[in-house]
């Protein structure tokens, strides 16, 4: 019997990356992980339905009403993952002083604002208009990349600096908030430099023929594989990681002498 499955890399890297995502929302209810980064677990929660909803309505609905529904996800998941870092670094710093906080936010806030304003292209201001459902969509698309990729530089400058001042702070290697931060500079990191490539090679290329046309294509389908696989190994390193609990916050095992050991202890005793 022979069988043919059809499967292309888009269904498979979706597959694994939506059930990655899955099983990591289990072990964040699970292991009571959820209640310490509820920020973080809203996040996965909204990847999860914008991959479900992008999968199961595509091609199902009209193009305006889909655009709408995929935009405002967007939307509300840049917004809650601009969350995440605020989460995160209130965690790992929580011992540091006001002093420093205010230095390493400003500094932050700052450098994310200049790559935010020095990569691609704005839109003139002028152009900007509310007047029309696509005027309206095109300036919440405008919002969801801009603050997506301010989310990405945040995260990856916040990594570092968990990884390198983490520790002195409460927040070392074993601490479930480096380890996450670790795995979000990664996601970040990815998601900059497809986008890079992205604009370089659309940038410099001009296609001559539908053969170059269709190998320009092909370059973009391989950098978002790229993508989503580096995705997917950090959703596996934080399922790993979120399993494992912290060094000294495991429940201590039961102690030989519990007061039904002492009981019979002192029983055995009185009757010798």
């Amino acid at each position: 019997m022979h069988f043919d499955y059809h499967f292309t890399a888009v269904s498979v890297m979706w597959t694994l990356t939506f059930a990655s995502l899955l099983v990591l929302l289990v072990v964040l209810i699970g292991r009571d992980r959820a209640r310490l980064f509820p920020w973080f677990t809203a996040s996965i929660v909204l990847v999860a339905l914008r991959l479900l909803t992008n999968r199961l309505l595509h091609d199902k609905l009209p193009q305006l009403t889909m655009a709408t529904i995929a935009i405002s996800l967007a939307d509300l998941s840049v917004l809650v993952g601009f969350a995440v870092p605020v989460e995160m670094a209130r965690r790992a710093f929580k011992k540091a002083g006001s002093l420093a906080w205010a230095g390493w936010t400003l500094g932050l806030l700052a450098l994310a604002g200049v790559v935010l304003w020095k990569w691609g292209p704005w839109p003139a201001w002028k152009a900007i208009a509310f007047d029309t459902t696509i005027a309206r969509l095109q300036f919440m698309q405008l919002i969801a990349v801009k603050t997506g990729l301010l989310v990405d530089v945040l995260s990856i400058a916040l990594g570092l600096l968990v990884v390198a001042l983490g520790r002195r702070y409460g927040a070392g290697w074993h601490s479930h908030v480096q380890r996450i931060m670790i795995g979000l500079s990664t996601a970040s990191i990815a998601q900059i430099g497809a986008q890079g490539i992205w604009e370089i090679i659309a940038r410099h290329t001009t296609p001559h023929s539908q053969a170059e046309y269709e190998r320009v294509l092909g370059l973009q389908e391989k950098l978002l594989n790229t993508n989503s696989a580096v995705y997917v190994i950090v959703l596996i390193w934080w399922i790993v990681c979120l399993w494992i609990d912290e060094p000294g916050t495991a429940a201590a095992a039961p102690s030989s002498d519990t007061p039904d050991t002492q009981k019979i202890t002192e029983a055995e005793t009185g009757d010798a």
